[in-house]
């Protein structure tokens, strides 16, 4: 069983840009998994990681980032739900994998890390 409180406790520490950097991780962990069928629990748990890193930082973004990761909770959950019969299906289990990565690249923009000074 996983320590939440532990986590949420470690991942709070960071600044927002550090944590929509691990959430694009998550995102891009994602996409890489999907890539071998051995991988479906290991994904199914970086879905409902990826939606408590969201419920853990949109409260500390602006509106606009807000709104976007609130919209990526909703397609996580939805994934979440659907995901024996995703997982199962190849095609499913693709578009999965490229919409992370989508997001991923979305959350990396938002987070500012790759902004040059």
């Amino acid at each position: 069983m996983r320590d939440w409180n532990a986590l949420k406790s470690r991942y709070l520490r960071d600044d927002l840009p550090i944590r929509l950097g691990n959430l694009a991780s998550n995102l891009a962990r994602i996409k890489s998994r999907c890539q071998n069928t051995a991988n479906r629990d290991l994904v199914e748990s970086l879905l409902q990681e990826s939606k408590v890193f969201i419920e853990w930082t949109a409260k500390d973004a602006e509106v606009e980032i807000a709104a976007e990761l609130v919209e990526l909770q909703i397609q996580l959950a939805c994934w979440q739900y659907s995901w024996t019969r995703i997982w199962e299906d190849t095609e499913q289990r693709i578009k999965v994998s490229e919409a992370a990565s989508i997001w991923s690249e979305k959350v990396l923009n938002m987070s500012g890390l790759l902004a040059v000074n």
